[in-house]
């Protein structure tokens, strides 16, 4: 399993149930990254999208403990251990975490791998990513060269949770 995130220079991701940033190439990979494939959200991340509509060309599964909320195309589970069950349907490598923070941070001790988009910026956040920088068995193992986009310096970048993936230096 994989989260992948934008960034900016305090690992803050969002604020009020919006993205703090919208770059063109960052969604382009975003895309590229999860289609086709399944993508595990909370309620709020999947209300954010236009029309509160499910990504296209994806298995959008939605952690809401909300027993009376229905969407078609989503499939709800309520519970960590419901979701675990849901997700042995599916390659582990297939599966991307996608938001908000409180799932961001549920489903971190359980992924290989995070993308992260981090933006040579900030503003300001109620919403953050945990720093994988000061966070044990985490590595950066690749980093994009920077690009920039309406002034916004960002670079791509891979991170390895090396409790589950073995290593323990850095890569690249």
């Amino acid at each position: 399993m994989k989260e992948i995130v934008c960034v900016d220079n305090n690992w803050g991701i969002g604020c009020a149930n919006r993205l703090l940033y919208h770059i063109p190439a960052d969604m382009k990979y975003f895309k590229e990254k999860t289609i086709g494939n399944v993508v595990v959200m909370g309620l709020a991340t999947l209300l954010s999208f236009p029309g509160g509509e499910p990504l296209k060309d994806r298995v959008n599964i939605v952690l809401c403990d909300d027993e009376n909320f229905r969407k078609d195309n989503v499939i709800l589970v309520s519970s960590l251990d419901e979701l675990f069950d849901e997700l042995k349907k599916y390659d582990s490598d297939s599966v991307y975490v996608i938001g908000g923070a409180s799932v961001y941070a549920q489903l971190l001790p359980f992924c290989d791998t995070a993308y992260v988009t981090k933006v040579d910026a900030e503003k300001p956040a109620d919403k953050y990513f945990t720093n994988l920088d000061e966070t044990e068995n985490w590595i950066e193992t690749e980093r994009s060269d920077e690009m920039e986009y309406n002034g916004l310096r960002y670079v791509f970048t891979e991170y390895k949770n090396t409790a589950l993936t073995g290593g323990t230096e850095n890569e690249g």
